[in-house]
């Protein structure tokens, strides 16, 4: 009997300084609707979903900063999210920035939540690569200061279970890097979802814009096909306060095909139909992954004298 969970990624078009919080959430229930009325098991929104990408901005007050942060999940505005889903029975991913008190000490992530059918809380996510940098560069078009406003992950690279297999999430950066995937598919995940919030350019190195769009779908094929699983790319889209944004919002099979993407810079939902066992399939048959891929092999430290056997 095959696991069949029908996906809906729903990319976000641009947030403006001005939207609230609520402005945001309502456009998500407009996804979430829709997702449903297409037979959605699970909808996936983008990274920092519920404002716009505040880290392309320098920002020097305190409380400035704090305002773009989300203390608790589901908050006043969120909740409006958490019920709809429950009522109609879907589930969802959401990114958003976390301000989390621990022990007394102010804390700032990139965080996502998995959230099932029935409105349970599944898994929370702190994004582990940030990229960017920590001083002003004022001329830039803009900031990419993750490295400044957020802290790096704590959580590692877990995998639920979750609707009806093994379910993992990673961040934006987290997906160009080729650990990010191993370590889920290693950790049980057949299904991997992400948001993003891309520049289509790079001020530092605008000899690579043209790549931009490439290296993305690099990424995303080849976590796929190599780690043998289904992964959900959802992207922030268009020109969002003069920074102009990928798109591209990607369903990737673990043949490393993409099999649906979006073809707008606005908010478009795409849907489709993920086979999980088509992981197993890859996994014992084609890669054997027991066979093969051996955790010993790859976790084993040495020193200079050691004879390292082949893998």
């Amino acid at each position: 009997m095959t696991r069949i969970v029908t996906v809906g990624a729903a990319q976000s078009g641009p947030i403006t300084r001005s939207d609230s919080r609520s402005d945001a959430v309502e456009r998500l229930l407009v996804q979430l609707r829709a997702a449903h009325q297409r037979g959605c098991d699970l909808v996936v929104f983008t990274e920092c979903a519920l404002t716009p990408f505040f880290p392309h901005w320098w920002i020097e007050d305190e409380a400035e900063l704090d305002s773009w942060f989300e203390t608790e999940m589901p908050g006043p505005s969120t909740q409006p999210l958490f019920d709809e889903a429950r009522r109609l029975g879907i589930g969802f991913c959401l990114g958003f920035a976390e301000l989390a008190f621990e022990d007394g000490i102010k804390r700032r992530f990139n965080s996502s939540i998995l959230v099932e059918r029935d409105g349970r809380l599944v898994g929370k996510f702190r994004k582990i690569h940030l990229p960017g940098h920590t001083e002003h560069r004022p001329n830039n078009p803009f900031q990419n200061l993750e490295k400044r406003y957020f802290e790096v992950g704590d959580f590692g690279f877990p995998a639920w279970n979750a609707f009806g297999g093994g379910v993992g999430m990673c961040i934006c950066n987290d997906r160009r890097w080729p650990e990010t995937w191993r370590s889920l598919a290693l950790a049980g995940a057949e299904l991997i979802v992400l948001g993003y919030n891309t520049p289509d350019n790079i001020p530092e190195y605008p000899e690579l814009n043209h790549q931009v769009a490439f290296h993305h779908e690099l990424c995303l094929q080849s976590g796929a096909y190599q780690n043998s699983c289904w992964i959900v790319a959802v992207a922030k889209a268009g020109v969002e306060e003069g920074v102009s944004q990928l798109g591209l919002t990607s369903i990737v099979s673990p043949t490393g095909q993409i099999v649906a993407q979006t073809s707008s810079l606005g908010d478009e939902l795409i849907v489709y139909s993920c086979d999980l066992d088509l992981c197993a399939h890859y996994r014992n048959e084609m890669f054997n992954f027991p066979a093969n891929r051996r955790v010993e092999h790859y976790s084993r430290i040495t020193n200079q004298t050691d004879v390292v056997p082949p893998l």
